[in-house]
């Protein structure tokens, strides 16, 4: 099969117009369809056509930032609801022998320390600890990596301003 002047410009145009290599080969007859993309290739015209990967990989791309924004402002509203109500009642010190099903049951200090207690708030519904500590406890996703990777004295910067503002 030779590739004639008329049959590369019936090529080009139909190259342009956006059709596949096959429906060029089917088209213009006598040739097959990796006649059709050899001759695209030598002739530069395959730069014009846009592949199907480089498509599906901006819809994926642009697919993944719509989940992401979706999912991020779901947790924020989640944990916001966590610190609507910014009293607090007052610590009751309680022993391990003294706690009971509706304690906060965080533990403050060290056991092996003789002032080691319990926290002894009322316990939120279905939770071990009462609203001040579950917001230490049940951090937004992401932020628990930050704070594992800071000093272990250092007390996070959103607990600070949670605590301030309570």
């Amino acid at each position: 099969m030779s590739w004639t002047d008329e049959k590369v410009a019936k090529l080009k145009e139909l190259w342009g117009k956006g059709n596949t290599a096959s429906q060029i080969a089917e088209i213009i007859g006598g040739i097959s369809r990796n006649a059709v993309i050899g001759k695209a290739h030598r002739l530069n015209l395959s730069a014009k056509i846009k592949t199907r990967s480089a498509t599906s990989n901006e819809n994926f791309e642009n697919a993944i930032d719509v989940k992401n924004i979706k999912s991020k402002r779901g947790r924020r509203s989640k944990f916001k609801s966590l610190i609507i109500e910014k009293d607090f009642e007052p610590e009751n010190p309680k022993t391990l022998e003294e706690l009971d099903e509706s304690s906060c049951k965080w533990p403050i200090g060290h056991p092996n320390e003789k002032e080691f207690y319990f926290c002894g708030r009322t316990s939120l519904k279905d939770f071990s600890y009462c609203k001040l500590h579950l917001l230490y406890a049940y951090q937004p996703k992401g932020k628990k990596d930050d704070v594992t990777d800071k000093d272990k004295d250092e007390v996070p910067e959103f607990i600070e301003k949670k605590i301030k503002s309570a």
